[in-house]
């Protein structure tokens, strides 16, 4: 997809955040969960404070991916202590890339992948990781197609249900 621009997020954009994390991850996971947990999980984890603060963190970046000024997915990172598990100085952390239903398979994706892993060269990480869904196949096809590896498991609980994660990586630098 020609015309997309990737821009870093702002404080000044956190309702514009708010909004496509709530409907880009409702989207992706509704029909998996019930609309409790569902609800539960959109309230706490996009809480116009939670997104404050990792805004506010020096070890964590947002991106938004825009196409004619229009917010069509975005993509956050953590480094360091802020990262979810790892905390490995020498990580970086893709905590979600999550795109509009209407521009999946349009090359948006790839195109905030492609950031992340620009990001980790400029910052001569390691390695790259993530955690994915197990149900999410549509993901974990994605990031096996981009070099990924599963090296563990962990649980993400969305709301009171837990569910298991596959925990991926890229290798870097050798």
């Amino acid at each position: 997809m020609t015309n997309v621009q990737i821009k870093k997020v702002t404080l000044s954009d956190i309702d514009q955040l708010q909004k496509i994390g709530k409907q880009t991850f409702y989207d992706t996971f509704s029909a998996g969960n019930t609309e409790e947990n569902m609800s539960k999980y959109l309230d706490e984890q996009f809480s116009v404070e939670k997104l404050t603060a990792e805004l506010n963190d020096s070890n964590s970046e947002t991106y938004f991916a825009l196409t004619n000024n229009h917010v069509i997915g975005y993509l956050k990172l953590n480094f360091g202590q802020s990262q979810t598990e790892l905390k490995d100085d020498k990580a970086l952390e893709i905590e979600r890339i999550y795109v509009s239903k209407e521009f999946h398979g349009k090359n948006v994706g790839q195109l905030l992948y492609d950031k992340a892993i620009q990001i980790a060269g400029q910052k001569n990480t390691d390695f790259v990781w993530l955690g994915v869904w197990e149900e999410n196949k549509r993901a974990i096809n994605f990031y096996i197609k981009n070099g990924f590896v599963e090296f563990d498991k962990h649980i993400f609980k969305l709301g009171n249900d837990e569910q298991t994660d596959i925990m991926m990586k890229l290798k870097i630098n050798n």
